[in-house]
């Protein structure tokens, strides 16, 4: 198995520690034949004192070995879900955007841990239990079958019918253990949505319905779980329906061959033990393929997320932005979508200029910067800086050329001091504390009690709207781009705040390429060139005075705006 070829050496010492292991089990039904036949029939006292020393050293070295056994393999268990969240967390970064448009925060943070969870088991419970028992299996086996054979053969008998049960059963359990998963997932779905959306469900009075929606939940994934259970189990009865004919039948078989003088006491009970000793293993060998078919389905769901192609990059690395950013005939589509989002777009950016966006909502602002990084690549036409195509680039190199400031203000659970200095980690505290100051954040953070080293909370949640957006700001400037993208930095804001974050946007833009999605008309009108979009066309272009007496479309989205503030 894929996930396993990693650990295969320290599988392999656990397969010879194992033999150790079956061996000595083995010894202890090997041992009954000389206590019955030499203690209780032959009355030799020298075996009355060694054969129980024996069965106590057996007994000791089996329990060092079970546990050097069992660290080894859960050990290895820890260490694949480790190292396999770590290749999921990485790989799901590695996805393009549009990947993260479809599928739901819950969904993926059920697969990076429920599935994983899921899959441990097949080192620290199903592998760990197939290894042990059937060695010891086969070595019992082999040691009833050294005894008589017949007896040995009559013992099993009913064992392959009693195994195709289970397989059978195996097959049921691969398509509950992947609902199962699903039902996981819906869960997590549905706490993550709820803990980030707890405000508005609050407003919204919606807390007993968000509590009914999730009890139902949470009672389909206890019936997938207990439906797991009964097939499991059901194992159970098949196994102990053979075994108990194949002991019915060795001891009515051979208590003939005793009563006859064929088989003496001692071998007689030595078979026995060692029969009694196999039907554990396999009955617990029996469960190992129902547990692996459960654990099939998020072993699948893992490698379908691990197969989606990540994002692709070009192999330039990119020197850095000399000049102009060109726009040449960029058309893009969302996937699965058959209306174009943009359609023939064209139009050239020089370096130091500030490109606005304006237009309706839905209007393609934010599609159309988002193809700038590489957020999302054109579907046709192409986007070029310093007249090369930006896929032929490196991401990394590419992306480095960009700061963001947007509406929605994404911040971490950390120290005001990490949110800073995300984009350059390594940032001395004076450039740190200077990018505040430019972003207008510096008087603020000091007034907190731990100032720099104060923790923000989930998106920054315990800060105003304000405070922010110019943190956000800070972040932007302290990473130093060339190039800024700025999405509608101001629109959330009130009044007071708008000029704190207006002022700071200023020092920001400052000798840089800036494109701007307006939402306040009253913010772009110093802009080089404004962008007029409606329904995914560029409809028009020019300065604020130019379009307010050429475009139509400009000139009504201004006086709907200003007329309502007037």
């Amino acid at each position: 198995m894929e996930v396993v070829k990693p650990y295969w050496r320290r599988v392999a010492l656990a397969g010879v520690i194992s033999l150790v292991i079956s061996g000595l089990n083995t010894a202890m039904a090997w041992l009954v034949k000389p206590a019955m036949d030499g203690i209780f029939i032959k009355k030799d006292t020298r075996l009355l004192f060694l054969i129980p020393l024996a069965i106590f050293v057996i007994f000791i070295l089996r329990g060092v070995f079970n546990f050097m056994y069992k660290y080894l393999m859960n050990s290895t268990g820890q260490k694949l879900v480790m190292n396999l969240r770590n290749r999921m967390f990485g790989h799901i970064l590695d996805l393009p955007m549009g990947y993260f448009n479809s599928a739901s925060s819950g969904s993926l943070i059920s697969r990076v841990m429920n599935d994983t969870m899921a899959v441990q088991e097949i080192v620290s419970l199903t592998i760990n239990q197939f290894i042990v028992e059937a060695a010891t299996t086969v070595s019992l086996l082999a040691y009833a079958f050294w005894l008589r054979w017949d007896l040995t053969l009559i013992a099993v008998f009913a064992l392959p019918s009693a195994f195709y049960g289970v397989g059978r059963i195996a097959k049921r359990l691969r398509a509950i253990g992947r609902r199962i998963q699903e039902k996981a997932a819906y869960i997590t779905e549905d706490l993550s949505e709820a803990f980030t959306g707890v405000k508005i469900i609050k407003a919204f009075l919606r807390e007993d319905t968000e509590k009914k929606r999730f009890t139902e939940r949470n009672r389909d994934f206890y019936r997938e779980n207990m439906r797991a259970i009964r097939v499991k189990e059901s194992t159970s009865i098949i196994m102990e329906l053979a075994g108990g004919i194949g002991i019915a039948f060795v001891l009515w078989y051979g208590g003939s061959l005793g009563v006859k003088g064929v088989i003496t006491a001692g071998d007689f009970s030595s078979f026995i033990t060692a029969m009694f000793l196999v039907y554990t293993p396999a009955r617990r060998l029996s469960r190992v393929n129902a547990e692996l078919q459960q654990v099939r389905a998020p072993l699948e769901r893992i490698f379908e997320l691990l197969d989606i192609e990540k994002e692709k990059g070009g192999n330039t690395a990119m020197p850095g932005f000399a000049s102009h950013i060109e726009f040449r005939d960029v058309s893009f589509r969302y996937p699965g979508q058959r209306r174009y989002a943009l359609r023939d777009i064209s139009f050239t950016a020089q370096k130091g200029q500030m490109i606005a966006l304006v237009g309706e909502s839905g209007s393609g602002k934010t599609t159309m910067v988002n193809l700038l990084p590489l957020f999302n690549s054109p579907t046709e036409g192409a986007v070029y800086m310093d007249g090369r195509d930006v896929s032929a680039f490196t991401l990394h190199s590419l992306r480095s050329q960009f700061g963001m400031v947007s509406q929605e203000v994404i911040l971490f659970n950390e120290t005001v001091r990490a949110n800073i200095a995300f984009g350059k980690p390594d940032a001395p505290e004076e450039e740190i504390i200077s990018a505040s100051k430019s972003a207008y954040a510096h008087e603020f953070i000091n007034e907190f009690p731990e100032k720099y080293d104060s923790v923000i909370g989930e998106k920054g949640v315990r800060l105003s709207g304000g405070q922010r957006q110019r943190l956000s700001i800070a972040r932007a400037i302290l990473k130093n781009p060339p190039i800024l993208i700025l999405d509608e930095a101001t629109s959330s804001l009130d009044t007071a705040s708008e000029m704190m974050v207006q002022m700071a946007l200023e020092n920001l833009m400052k000798d840089r390429t800036t494109f701007v999605i307006a939402h306040r008309l009253s913010t772009i009108r110093k802009a080089s060139r404004i962008l007029v979009l409606e329904k995914g066309r560029m409809v028009s272009s020019g300065t604020h005075e130019e379009l307010l007496k050429t475009s139509p479309v400009y000139r009504r989205l201004h006086d709907l705006q200003f007329s309502a503030t007037a």
